[in-house]
């Protein structure tokens, strides 16, 4: 069972970019989920699936891996190219994008 070691995504709900330094370490299950006859959720016999554990840095995770000899691999998502602009903007008479309604 390999670990997971990523910089979680922002959720597309929200604009604010707090909480975003922590790096993750997740188990990939390797055993599928079996649907439940009775309640119809999903569910798998390995525990080590809930588990997600959170490190300041991603030497921290990669160290405490190797430490308990657990197989990772290190996911890591490109940088976004976040353009600034504030609200006024949206109302500039020498608007270079035209409106599109």
């Amino acid at each position: 069972m390999f670990a997971k070691i990523y910089k979680p995504e922002p959720s597309a709900m929200t604009s604010g970019r707090a909480n975003l330094d922590a790096w993750c370490l997740e188990y990939q299950s390797t055993q599928p989920s079996v649907i439940d006859p009775l309640t119809g959720n999903a569910r798998n016999v390995d525990t080590r699936d809930q588990l997600k554990m959170k490190f300041n840095t991603m030497e921290d995770a990669v160290a405490y891996a190797k430490a308990n000899s657990i197989p990772h691999r290190i996911v890591d998502r490109p940088k976004r190219k976040r353009i600034s602009r504030s609200y006024a903007e949206n109302f500039d008479y020498f608007r270079k994008l035209p409106w599109t309604h």
